[in-house]
């Protein structure tokens, strides 16, 4: 028998805000995250734009010696999990915590301290670099970090799968708890990839915007996009079975009812333009939480900004929703945070969980010019108050990555 699965905390630190609160009336009020990059100079790049985290304060979380030993990536990931364990209010027995697991998607890990013990190894000599080196740039380090912090003792993983990876940690972990394996679980995804190679190479690609107006430079779904912003963040959501949460009287925030991944199988960075694989995966999202096409309200698009992805985003929604598509409510909350790569789902899901419980459609805040070829109703501007009680988060992955996520709203 398949068990419940809810929403008891959440942590987010992202460009639009240092926790969930912050976040969350920034994107409903339409508050644009990007700005000029400050942590390298860009006099001479063609990239000059980011989405990065602001006025955050690591020692908030960990003492200096501590956050001297992590990465970026993994500070974020840790300050997300302290908001997230704290709001759920969980405590319990190191027996009890053998079933609480932790599952931390990064797409690159620690980017920052490779580059920099690189260019030390380089100047030094290689056995002369950081004892830290290692543990500070693995991906796997930062659900490492928080096991550790917590005494989590079940599964402890970190899947990658590149701007997806953390939806499928989501889903994942989600499966884990519906399935009986565990009763409760850290989720989520962190980044930290506003560094001088990671953006030069997303910039070799051709997938960065080269605008310089912090407002017209992530702009999903309009006609002017040139590209995706890049971001830095990390959000965590504390999925728990759905008794064991009423039996220690915690308040529920949302539940999970859904998820699915597919793979186009097509190229390595491009969606297939058919859309075909990333529809079923809608189709088997919404036929894993039980319901109909027309029972979805909101979908949090995985909307980079980018000519191709938006166009297959919107033709895929089509192909798995029919006539029910232009009824939904569709947005990309990446036109305020830029993309935050293997962060981005979790953030995303968390900002989903929020419009159910408000039952608020977010923004895409910088659409003004909408692309003949995306035909949807992309909340433009401003949020929108509707009835909002199922929702779902879609991500894609350079691979062919496809995964969504189902929400409900809990009553």
């Amino acid at each position: 028998m398949k068990r419940r699965v809810v929403i008891t905390g959440t942590g987010v630190v992202c460009p639009v805000g240092n926790d969930t609160e912050q976040t969350w009336e920034n994107v409903k009020n339409g508050i644009c995250g990007i700005g000029p990059i400050t942590k390298y100079d860009t006099t001479d790049r063609k990239v000059k734009l980011a989405g990065e985290v602001k006025d955050f304060d690591p020692l908030k979380y960990m003492d200096a010696a501590e956050a001297r030993k992590l990465d970026d990536y993994s500070i974020y990931a840790v300050a997300a999990a302290q908001q997230a364990f704290d709001e759920a209010g969980l405590e319990g027995s190191e027996e009890s915590r053998q079933r609480w697991g932790v599952i931390m998607s990064s797409g690159i890990g620690g980017i920052d301290t490779i580059e920099k013990e690189h260019s030390r190894g380089l100047e030094k000599g290689f056995d002369r670099v950081s004892a830290y080196y290692i543990p500070k740039a693995i991906s796997n380090m930062a659900a490492g970090n928080i096991a550790i912090r917590f005494g989590l003792k079940g599964m402890c993983s970190c899947v990658v799968s590149a701007c997806a990876s953390a939806a499928n940690g989501i889903g994942d972990a989600f499966r884990n708890i519906r399935d009986g394996y565990a009763d409760v679980m850290l989720a989520g995804g962190s980044e930290a990839s506003v560094t001088e190679l990671c953006i030069g190479g997303f910039t070799a690609l051709k997938a960065l915007s080269k605008s310089e107006d912090p407002k017209r430079a992530s702009i999903p779904f309009d006609k002017e996009r040139n590209g995706f912003v890049m971001g830095e963040g990390a959000a965590v959501l504390v999925l728990e079975e759905y008794e064991h949460a009423r039996a220690r009287g915690a308040v529920i925030l949302g539940e999970v009812v859904g998820y699915a991944a597919t793979c186009d199988a097509y190229h390595i960075t491009a969606l297939d333009p058919e859309a075909n694989e990333a529809s079923r995966c809608m189709e088997l999202a919404l036929e894993d939480a039980g319901i109909a096409p027309e029972d979805i309200d909101y979908i949090n698009a995985h909307g980079t900004s980018t000519k191709i992805n938006d166009e297959c985003e919107t033709k895929a929604i089509h192909k798995a929703f029919g006539g029910h598509a232009g009824k939904l409510k569709v947005s990309s909350t990446k036109s305020m945070t830029g993309h935050l790569l293997g962060a981005s789902a979790a953030v995303e899901a968390v900002v989903t969980v929020k419009a159910l419980q408000e039952e608020i459609a977010p923004p895409t805040a910088g659409l003004t010019l909408q692309d003949e070829m995306c035909d949807l109703d992309y909340v433009p501007g401003k949020c929108v108050k509707a009835p909002l009680k199922y929702a779902m988060s879609n991500s894609f992955g350079f691979g062919g990555h496809n995964v969504c996520l189902v929400f409900k709203r809990y009553e």
